[in-house]
This record gives structure tokens, C-alpha cells and sequence, in this order.
């Protein structure tokens, strides 16, 4: 008796024998996936794979996460999961993504060449185009995050990235007087810490907490749930350093393979501004110190 729907399974079967794999399904067991979708790991005689379902799936969100995998994958640069089927919700089959399995040690553990996610995300970014962000929009956990392209950096990540975070956040109820007041004030003074700053769009896994990196069992590195962007690398490696699980050796590896500005550090609490917002607004007040913190730290004490 599987635990998944029989619409699923039914588009399972077809989705695996169109991969090649026309044996059935030997167990479904579920595991931990995160707090937005069902997650499970499916078995055949054939091969193993990860399955990601929702009844109520955000529009494009699997997708989205299979065009992002696609896009690292194919900078050759650093191991995603291959992306088997991904399919939106019909009538009575929920949306699903089928990837596959990547046995592993977990998160960021001290299995993990560290030295060599350094170097491999150093070579990803180095993937650019002519312009910021993307042809399409995307998510960053399940908040809508707003692409399209724009030749300026700080116009959008002032526009597409902090702005959104910011208008969600007073529809939500989580900004007093003061903290609107701070963040329009840095909103307009965006120039004053990020011109003249040479950069290029880089290839950027848009949401890189250590969550989100697995250890494989030879210590390899690997990347899930992308939020995928062309961004300023600077943005990518300063949330490396907001919520712990990267090792030192990450970032001189890193730094070896192509070194930061000095005066990097001087913008990260301004590039992390965007992820606490977006926390703001998934998980509440619990988030707001830190918010007015940075906001405190660019812009001052502002009166109410």
C-alpha cells in the first residue's frame, strides 16, 4: 500500500518509463524534505529517486526548481541532482519533481571537501551573461523572487530583491514606523555603499545555506534548491556566512581560486538584508532584530 495518491502513481509510472526505467515501484518512504512539500524516496528494481509532491503547489515552483538544477548542471562546474520529470498539477494528479537520488551524509558535514565547494562555486560563478537575473521569476523558499533582466546591479537589487522583500513585509504587518523609515532610507542610499565596485553577473544558487548543500559519502559537495539568478558574487558568499555550516576553508578556497574585493565584508549585511527580510516575512518577529540591526548599521538610529 503506497502512501501517495493513485494519480501520482500512475503519472509516476509513466514519468519512469519514459526516463527508461519500466520496472515498478519496490518501496515508497518518506523522508525529510523541508517544511513546503512532501518528500520521498522512491525505489525500483532499476534505480533510485527523489520525489517532491504538493496538492497545493505555488505556481511554477517545480519547474523553476528544474530549470535552475538544469542551469548548474550544465556549467559542468558542481554536482546538482539530475532533474528526471517535473510536472505541474492537473486535475487530479497533484504537481510533482522527480530527481535523482544522491545518497549522503547530510548537510554540511565534516565529511565534505569543503576546499573543493569553494573551488567549484569559485568556477560557477565565473558562468555570466550580459545582464542581472533572469528571463523568468522564481522562488526563494516559497516567496515569489522577481527576476528579469537589468544591466544595473544596485537598480536591481534595489527594484527586484530588497523592494518586493519590503512591500511583502508591510502587507504582512511587520514593519513598525521606524523600521519602514530605515529601509526606505537605505533603499535610497543603496548607491552610497555599492557603486564603484567592479562586478559581473555570475551564475548565483540564489538561496546557498548550509541546508542546502548535501555531503556526498566520498565527501563531494552538492547542491539542492536552487533560487536560481545572475547576481553579484559578492550577495552568494555573504550568505554563506549568515546562519554558520561553512568552514573557513570554504572561503579560502575560495578566495584562492578568485579572490574577493578587501573591502567585501563591508557589504554583507547589506547583501543579507534581502534573506532576513524574506525570514521576516516566513517566520516572523523573531527575525526583526536582525533587520533593524543592519538597517541600524547603514543608516543609523532613525526617530520613529
Amino acid at each position: 500500500m503506497t502512501p501517495l495518491p493513485a494519480p501520482l502513481v500512475t503519472a509516476l509510472t509513466r514519468t519512469l518509463q519514459a526516463a527508461g526505467d519500466h520496472t515498478a515501484l519496490a518501496s515508497v518512504q518518506a523522508v525529510g524534505g523541508g517544511c513546503i512539500n512532501q518528500a520521498y524516496r522512491l525505489t525500483t528494481a532499476r534505480g533510485i529517486y527523489f520525489l517532491k509532491w504538493n496538492t497545493q503547489a505555488l505556481p511554477g515552483m517545480f519547474p523553476a526548481e528544474a530549470h535552475g538544477l538544469k542551469l548548474i548542471q550544465a556549467t559542468g562546474t558542481i554536482r546538482v541532482p539530475a532533474v528526471v520529470a517535473v510536472a505541474e498539477a492537473s486535475a487530479d494528479c497533484p504537481a510533482y519533481i522527480v530527481l535523482e537520488w544522491l545518497e549522503h551524509n547530510g548537510g554540511t558535514a565534516s565529511q565534505m571537501d569543503q576546499a573543493l565547494l569553494g573551488t567549484q562555486l569559485a568556477a560557477m560563478h565565473r558562468v555570466t551573461m550580459p545582464a542581472y537575473g533572469l528571463d523568468h521569476d522564481n522562488y526563494l523558499g516559497s516567496t515569489p523572487q522577481y527576476n528579469g533582466w537589468d544591466d544595473d546591479w544596485i537598480r536591481f537589487f534595489q527594484e527586484r530583491r530588497l523592494r518586493p522583500q519590503i512591500e511583502l513585509a508591510q502587507r504582512n504587518g511587520r514593519l513598525t514606523l521606524r523600521r519602514r523609515k530605515g529601509l526606505e532610507r537605505l533603499l535610497e542610499q543603496l548607491d552610497q555603499w555599492l557603486s564603484g565596485i567592479e562586478r559581473q553577473p555570475a551564475l548565483l544558487h540564489g538561496d546557498l545555506w548550509a541546508g542546502n548543500v548535501l555531503s556526498l559519502p566520498d565527501g563531494t559537495p552538492a547542491l539542492i534548491d536552487p533560487a536560481i539568478s545572475y547576481g553579484d558574487r559578492e550577495a552568494e558568499l555573504a550568505y554563506t556566512g549568515l546562519f554558520g555550516g561553512f568552514h573557513a576553508r570554504f572561503i579560502a578556497a575560495y578566495q584562492e581560486a578568485w579572490p574577493l574585493a578587501p573591502d567585501y565584508a563591508d557589504r554583507c549585511d547589506l547583501y543579507n538584508l534581502y534573506h532576513l527580510l524574506n525570514h521576516l516575512n516566513l517566520f516572523g518577529e523573531s527575525y526583526g532584530a536582525q533587520v533593524d540591526a543592519v538597517v541600524q548599521r547603514y543608516v543609523g538610529v532613525v526617530a520613529s
